[in-house]
């Protein structure tokens, strides 16, 4: 239900937009644990979708990644630039926003992106988020949907966020968060988060949100029917409850098992086995200090992943960096995994 629903929103959003200079929208990718098939909470589900954006008529993206070196940077930017349009024939309706006045463009022509959904000449999270926001809304009657649910639109910070209800009952929570792809790869910046509040809305964080579900969709494909790789993850995430672990973590361990553990020993029988497996390998990172992301420098990776070169032979980035620089942070990530391990 949500994937049609995105599906028919991109439809009225693209002739909505046809005549304007805001991102296109690409369909929209289905991301997050309730889509991969392990979300901790049943009970309460958000459905997160992630809107691939390319620049409009006239404009270029160009990915300003940080620091040279650095994987997964969390300040990459989105520089938007004019590009002239002068020479693209005469079917070509649109004013060049680099050669012709200002006035006449004024008088003529939507504004640029720069002048919209822009900080200086960088593509703004926040900004964008709100524009969709209003899309949304304002599109919401001309769905089927709309006959059936009432819409109850979230605070927007750097996604878009929705409540579909049908009387007091909440029926879907969906959010929409945007991203920009890194050339032909399963990697973009993205307007997602750990820390919302805590970096400028010009910078958009690499993420693999992409690649990890497709990483799932091909493990489906290879582990036995009823595997229960998906469920060991999921009680995992349960029982974190009170602790300072994410379910990231846990993520991470179990997709490096699922590369090294033969598909058919993911089955009901090795059941027990296979959540021994995970914490053995959860102590074996917490003891060295180290939990390295799945897809630098991993041969294991599947080659359905499309990954950028660099990624496949890059250094691991340290997800367990903060505790090889804070003892007292590590020492109380080894008690709470005894605490973990007796739940």
């Amino acid at each position: 239900m949500v994937k049609q629903m995105m599906h028919t929103y991109l439809l009225l959003f693209r002739q909505l937009l046809e005549n304007s200079f805001f991102p296109g929208l690409q369909p929209a990718i289905a991301v997050g644990s309730a889509f991969e098939g392990w979300s901790p909470s049943e009970e309460d589900v958000t459905y997160c979708m992630l809107m691939p954006l390319v620049p409009p008529k006239g404009h270029t993206f160009h990915l300003e990644l940080g620091a040279a070196g650095e994987m997964l940077s969390k300040n990459s930017q989105i520089r938007v630039e004019l590009g002239c349009t002068c020479t693209e024939g005469p079917m070509e309706e649109m004013l060049c926003f680099l050669h012709h006045p200002e006035e006449e463009l004024r008088e003529n022509q939507a504004p640029s992106l720069l002048h919209t959904l822009c900080t200086g000449s960088y593509l703004d999270a926040q900004k964008t988020a709100h524009w969709f926001h209003q899309l949304v809304i304002t599109s919401w009657v001309l769905l089927p949907w709309s006959s059936q649910y009432n819409l109850k639109m979230l605070p927007c910070g750097r996604s878009c966020k929705f409540h579909m209800t049908k009387g007091n009952q909440k029926v879907l929570s969906v959010e929409i968060i945007f991203g920009v792809q890194l050339g032909d790869s399963d990697i973009y910046l993205s307007s997602q988060t750990a820390e919302p509040g805590l970096i400028p809305s010009t910078m958009w964080p690499q993420s693999c949100v992409v690649a990890e579900a497709k990483f799932f969709r091909e493990m489906a494909r290879e582990v036995p029917y009823n595997s229960f790789h998906l469920k060991c993850l999921q009680i995992c995430a349960r029982i974190l409850e009170g602790t300072a672990f994410s379910t990231y973590t846990f993520k991470m361990v179990v997709m490096h098992l699922l590369t090294t553990i033969p598909p058919s020993d993911w089955c009901r029988e090795h059941f027990l086995l296979r959540l021994l497996d995970i914490m053995r390998y959860l102590r074996c990172c917490l003891q060295e200090k180290r939990l390295d992301h799945i897809f630098f420098g991993n041969e294991h990776v599947p080659e359905e992943i499309d990954l950028p070169p660099a990624f496949r032979t890059a250094e691991p980035p340290n997800l367990f960096q903060h505790l090889a620089q804070d003892p007292a942070a590590h020492a109380e990530a080894m008690r709470e995994f005894h605490y973990l391990r007796e739940r």
